[in-house]
């Protein structure tokens, strides 16, 4: 039987969450200077990291990953976003629509298809990216007038050419949980749209007027049927996909009759240990890809790495 890991929790909380680490100096104080933008993109030490529109990242299908980030051209123009600044290296970003098919040599890839096979300074850059793009991408238009916008402050705030409204990139927050019970037995469910054997921890997004915790007691129980007691916070990640901020929790169910809706939540189960290591052992059973905090949610629980990058949340 395995006994639960501490390693990973520090203070009650998870320690090396991927994603969101603040290894970039974002150097917020340098989006209006457009002269100080303009050195960095023509020192010839800038790099530069092409999304598609859907902020699928560009690779001309080199195995080395940081072939994402590629040396500026000074000559070309300066992209609109900037992330900002690491080891004295500005870092831009330059949204890339194909007029064509792409070419044999190119390959696509995404942060999550990547996952951990990225440096945590990479990944923190491309998650950056990846949701300034989804943002800019889903608000072309002021929701106060309904004008057209445009990208200002190096691509971090909008502005409506009718109203002049500023509207600035948001994160929606939403809760995820891992839940025990009394026999120390892990809840997960299946969203009604995943292929049999898929699982994950319990998620949702917080209502309007809500905590964080109500929203954790009323997922749940939406979801599974089962009421939860204690509630404690484990940690948080960025999610870019397109621009969530996840927030961790682990809780201790008071019930443990299951009932789902079989709309959202297919199928929802209690697992031990050994049904889980029996389960990912077989290929029955597919839990959230390393780089999520799902999976190190279920990690922390289960008390050991688990193999393999199963299916992405």
């Amino acid at each position: 039987m395995h006994e639960p890991s501490r390693e990973a929790f520090v203070d009650g909380l998870l320690t090396g969450l991927a994603l969101g680490g603040g290894l970039v100096d974002r150097a917020a104080h340098r989006r209006l200077d457009e002269s100080w933008l303009d050195k960095q993109w023509t020192s010839g030490t800038a790099r530069v990291i092409r999304l598609g529109h859907d902020a699928t990242l560009l690779d001309t299908g080199e195995s080395d990953p940081s072939h994402l980030f590629q040396v500026a051209d000074p000559a070309s123009q300066r992209p609109e976003l900037f992330v900002g600044v690491h080891e004295s290296v500005a870092i831009f970003v330059e949204v890339v629509v194909l007029e064509h098919e792409p070419t044999p040599a190119q390959r696509f890839a995404t942060l999550r298809t990547l996952g951990l096979g990225l440096a945590p300074v990479e990944q923190d850059v491309i998650a950056q990216a990846t949701g300034l793009v989804n943002w800019h991408r889903r608000h072309a238009f002021c929701p106060r007038c309904g004008g057209a916008t445009r990208s200002v402050q190096a691509g971090y705030a909008r502005v409506c050419v009718v109203c002049e409204a500023i509207h600035y990139p948001r994160s929606d927050p939403a809760v995820i949980v891992m839940v025990t019970d009394d026999q120390d037995r892990a809840l997960l469910g299946r969203q009604a749209s995943w292929p049999a054997g898929r699982f994950s921890t319990l998620a949702g997004f917080v209502e309007p007027g809500e905590s964080a915790e109500t929203a954790v007691r009323r997922e749940v129980f939406e979801e599974a049927g089962i009421r939860v007691g204690q509630v404690t916070y484990a940690g948080s990640q960025p999610w870019p996909f397109p621009g969530s901020l996840m927030i961790g929790f682990l809780a201790t169910a008071t019930t443990t009759d299951i009932v789902v809706d079989g709309v959202e939540i297919g199928e929802a189960r209690w697992f031990s240990r050994d049904d889980m290591a029996a389960g990912i052992a077989s290929g029955e059973l597919a839990v959230a890809p390393g780089i999520s905090i799902s999976r190190r949610l279920i990690e922390h629980w289960f008390g050991d790495s688990l193999a393999g990058e199963s299916f992405l949340r």
